[in-house]
């Protein structure tokens, strides 16, 4: 976990003012510590894609949360996915797992 300061110090593609209205606007959601912010890994990568949107494909502010939350449950699809996924190599008797992957095959 780093702090604001280093956040903005060694990442210059953040700026202070934007990094601070995400938070405020419950976009990026780091922990707090006394008179600081903590951000891990996952909180960097978000800000990353939130610059992106915002800044690379230019998208308006508002339409952010909006965004964010669709890409946040397509996040969620596919760790599920990958859950069931998981569980049918591994977890699952052959012959629930054939009956399970024939029935996803003819589904529609």
């Amino acid at each position: 976990m780093i702090t604001f300061d280093v956040l903005i110090t060694t990442m210059p593609e953040f700026q202070r003012s934007d990094v601070e209205r995400w938070i405020a606007s419950d976009l990026v959601r780091p922990v707090r510590r006394s008179e600081d912010w903590l951000f891990d890994d996952i909180d960097v990568a978000r800000m990353r894609l939130i610059r992106d949107l915002r800044f690379d494909l230019r998208l308006d502010e508002h339409a952010l949360p909006f965004v964010l939350h669709l890409l946040d449950q397509l996040y969620d699809a596919r760790r599920s996915l990958h859950r069931v996924r998981h569980a049918l190599d591994n977890d699952v008797p052959e012959d629930i797992r054939a009956a399970m992957l024939m029935a996803l095959r003819t589904c529609r």
